[in-house]
This record gives structure tokens, sequence and C-alpha cells, in this order.
């Protein structure tokens, strides 16, 4: 009996361990440099409406810049739906650049055709 409790132990162990693996691998947002805003304005050329973020990719300032948006349901919810974050799409991001990657961007909202959609 011993050993057989002793190797439940070990799974219950390993299976709590692994728990915790899909929030390491998500992203934290403490890459992001929340000291400096920043505006963006451009053509989406990229467009990836999926979880666990959307995720675009914008033509601005002379640069291409990934910005990271928020879950699909939050997108849904709020009014940001796939057609707004389509490719061809004029948008202007508010966010905080990646401490990490020159050409990343958390955004905090998005305007689209005038309206402005808050994502966090």
């Amino acid at each position: 009996m011993p050993n057989r409790f002793r190797s439940l132990m070990l799974v219950a162990s390993a299976t709590l361990a692994l728990a915790g693996v899909p929030a390491l691998a998500h992203h934290g947002w403490s890459t992001y440099d929340e000291t400096k805003p920043l505006t963006l304005t451009g053509k989406i050329v990229e467009s990836h409406y999926e979880n666990p973020h959307a995720h675009i990719r914008i033509d601005a300032s002379g640069k291409r810049w990934l910005a990271i948006l928020a879950p699909v349901s939050r997108m849904e919810a709020r009014g940001a739906t796939a057609d707004k974050v389509a490719v061809g799409r004029e948008v202007t991001l508010v966010g905080y650049a990646s401490k990490e990657k020159a050409d990343e961007l958390r955004a905090e909202r998005i305007t689209v055709d005038g309206k402005t959609v808050e994502l966090r």
C-alpha cells in the first residue's frame, strides 16, 4: 500500500506542477513599458483573430509593428469584430512598446472607423 500511495502522490504532484505550464507559456505584461504610452496610426497588413490574443501587424511611422490585442471574446463583446481589424483597414492604436522586441506593442485601445474600443 505505501508504494501505491507514493505513486498517487507523485502523479498528483506532477499534475499540479504541469497545471502552471500554460500560465508560464503566456507572456506577462511586465515586458511592456507602461511609462511611455505610444500612439500609432497605420494600415493593417496582417491580422490574426484568434486566442489567446488577437494580433495584427500595421505599417506605421515607417516601421512594421506587431500589435497584441485582447482575447477574441473581449474584442467581439466591445465591437472590435474580425472585420474591424481586417487587412487593409486603417487603425490607430494606443499602447505600450515591448521592452524586449523593438517592433511589438501591447494595445490598450484601438480606433477604427472613428470608434474607439478599450481592449483591457
